[in-house]
C-alpha cells in the first residue's frame, strides 16, 4: 500500500481556517518560543545537537529535549547552551497586554 503524504503547508492552510486551532496555535507559541530560539542559536553557530551536547558537558539526547520545546530548562542549563553556541543568553520582560485582575485585601 502506497502512501500519499500531503505538505505540511498544505494541511497549514486548511487548519488555520478553523478557530478552535488558531486558538490552540496561539496558546503553544508560548510554549514553543523557546525551543525556536534554541533551534536557531544552534543552527547559527551551524552545529548539531551532538556537538552542542559536546560543548556543553551532556547528551545529544538532552539537547534534543530542550528543543522539543517539552521541558523548561533552568538559568544555568540556558546558559551553558548560550556558551556552546557562542551567543549570550538575555532574559527580558515585555508588557503583557492582557488584562490583569488585581487582588484587594
Amino acid at each position: 500500500m502506497k502512501r500519499k503524504f500531503i505538505p505540511a503547508e498544505e494541511s497549514f492552510t486548511q487548519w488555520k481556517k478553523d478557530p478552535k486551532y488558531i486558538a490552540e496555535y496561539a496558546a503553544l507559541e508560548k510554549e514553543f518560543a523557546l525551543a525556536s530560539v534554541l533551534i536557531e542559536a544552534r543552527g547559527n553557530a551551524d552545529m548539531t545537537q551532538e556537538e552542542v551536547a559536546e560543548a556543553m558537558g551532556t547528551t545529544q539526547a538532552v539537547v534534543a529535549r530542550l528543543e522539543s520545546g517539552k521541558v523548561l530548562p533552568s538559568t544555568r542549563t540556558l546558559e551553558r547552551f548560550a556558551k556552546a553556541t557562542r551567543t549570550r543568553l538575555r532574559i527580558s520582560f515585555e508588557p503583557n497586554h492582557e488584562p490583569v485582575a488585581l487582588k484587594r485585601g
